[in-house]
């Protein structure tokens, strides 16, 4: 370690490359094919940052830089080339040590599980991850300002879906005060969002969700904790990856202040396989992460990318990039060769260094180095042997890992999920509240006061035979009465005594003179 900054390594005329820590925050790349020592280089910088007391994070993608947390041994098979690197360097301080470290997991299974809200994430941000489109992006604002009104936490995934159902369902309702709520637009999202399922996001929505200062932690000897992401399992998972990288970033950038150019990062993130974060990402995103890494370094924050080739970084994000480590590239194909020439022309020229030719050259272990000096200007490149790391390369086994975490400073906060009364549960309850009212009143329905029974199968066949008897006697009636007035009335009826109607008049009259 450098008393300006971080040791690097040295040339072979021994000119020492140094990482000043006030220009720490101005970002970084470390790229190389592999094998070439990527993971060495990147493993040596994140210890020496945690000795200076700053926290780090690392992606742990094949799972190796999990030995950071321990020592190195003298009985590794890699001694004799480490000790002789470091003699070869002038670095005659070099020994093995441990360094502090919090295991995390987005999973929950090799470290403490990483756990944000989707109110947290926001409208604008899922938009982007989920690659909405302008009117999806304002029919999910709408279920989130709803939400808001109504009280109804957004937590998980089955929250957001539950309230997206909710906004179609009542679609001609909210139309006159948030716009037209197409069913269209709700399906478009509720696929977006089962492939963020199907990619394990259930597991980075809900409660507790963390506290991003607990990436910010020291141990109690001055050092920062190195926060180590088992990356392995998440890697099948790109969207997630994506989504959380990003958010980590932009939550980050949210919640600390403004501090310019601190005399030593608050803060150092190392994202190994970087092409992750943006391979087939859409421009939305990239204009994303591209705002975040430019505006984060006056929050003290550094971001180092890893990956195999160059040009896997965007131009607009490579361009933030000022402390640069370019192992060997295989320069098999014309990608290669054009990552090449990519990579050679993004460092300050030196006269004594043909950086194309050595690019394909470079042993394991060495690098072609270009850094940033205390004036900010980049410093010429350099042929560099790089310093070997003091803690154990390769992976820790299981049972040391679950000692470790046993000990986590953060043990016990965030293990054990939680899950409140939120919008899916109040949803819930709510139509399953309509549905009970609306049987117990079709079942009282019948009985209810002031509404007649309805008819029995008898009574309507009584009524029926009723009106049929009642319907024979009046024709009989009318023809009667017909005959009586018009004088058509048949003998039989004249001898009978007036027939009928006669009878039914004389009935009357005699009622009447009663």
């Amino acid at each position: 370690m450098a008393d300006d900054g971080i040791f690097i390594g040295a040339s072979a005329d021994g000119q020492k490359q140094s990482l000043v820590l006030k220009r720490a925050n101005r970002h970084g790349l470390i790229a190389g094919a592999t094998g070439t020592g990527k993971t060495v280089t990147l493993q040596g910088i994140a210890e020496d940052f945690s000795r200076l007391g700053v926290p780090v994070f690392l992606a742990d993608v094949k799972g190796d830089l999990s030995g950071i947390a321990m020592a190195g041994s003298p009985t590794s098979p890699m001694h004799a080339t480490f000790a002789e690197r470091a003699k070869q360097i002038g670095e005659g301080d070099w020994s093995y040590s441990d360094n502090p470290a919090i295991f995390w997991d987005l999973f929950g299974e090799q470290g403490h599980p990483i756990r944000t809200t989707v109110s947290e994430m926001g409208p604008l941000l899922l938009s982007q991850l989920l690659d909405l489109n302008d009117v999806q992006e304002g029919v999910l604002t709408v279920a989130f300002t709803l939400a808001d009104k109504e009280g109804l936490l957004l937590l998980d995934l089955d929250d957001l879906g539950a309230m997206l159902g909710e906004i179609s369902a009542r679609a001609d309702e909210l139309a006159t005060t948030y716009g037209n709520v197409s069913k269209a637009s709700v399906g478009a999202i509720q696929r977006a969002l089962l492939q963020l399922r199907s990619q394990g996001g259930d597991h980075f929505f809900g409660e507790p969700a963390l506290d991003i200062h607990d990436f910010m932690l020291t141990d109690d000897k001055g050092r920062g904790q190195i926060s180590i992401l088992a990356a392995d399992k998440l890697m099948a998972s790109p969207k997630l990856y994506a989504t959380f990288l990003l958010w980590m970033l932009s939550e980050l950038f949210e919640a600390l202040p403004e501090v310019g150019d601190p005399d030593k990062p608050k803060l150092v993130f190392f994202f190994d396989e970087a092409h992750l974060l943006f391979d087939n990402a859409p421009p939305s995103l990239l204009t994303k992460v591209e705002q975040v890494v430019r505006l984060i370094r006056s929050k003290g924050v550094g971001v180092y990318f890893i990956t195999q080739n160059p040009i896997d970084v965007p131009d607009t994000v490579a361009g933030q990039l000022g402390n640069r480590v370019q192992h060997a590239i295989r320069a098999f194909t014309p990608k290669d060769q054009k990552a090449v020439k990519a990579a050679a022309d993004t460092f300050r020229a030196n006269p004594g260094v043909d950086v194309e030719k050595a690019i394909i050259e470079l042993k394991v272990g060495e690098a072609l180095v270009s850094l940033l000096q205390p004036d900010g200007s980049p410093q010429p490149v350099e042929r560099t042997l790089i310093k070997p790391p003091r803690s154990r390369v390769g992976p820790i086994t299981p049972q040391e890992r679950a000692t470790l975490r046993s000990f986590s400073p953060v043990g016990g906060k965030y293990d054990t999920a939680v899950n409140r009364e939120s919008a899916y549960e109040k949803l819930a309850a709510k139509a399953q509240a309509s549905t009970a009212a609306a049987q117990a009143q079709a079942q009282v329905a019948p009985t209810a006061p002031g509404k007649a029974a309805a008819p029995s199968i008898w009574d309507k066949a009584i009524t029926s035979a009723t009106r049929a008897a009642s319907s024979s006697i009046g024709r009989q009636v009318a023809n009667e009465v017909g005959r009586e007035i018009f004088g058509g009335g048949s003998r039989r009826s004249s001898s009978s005594g007036g027939g009928l109607v006669g009878s039914l008049v004389r009935g009357v009259l005699g009622s009447l003179m009663r």
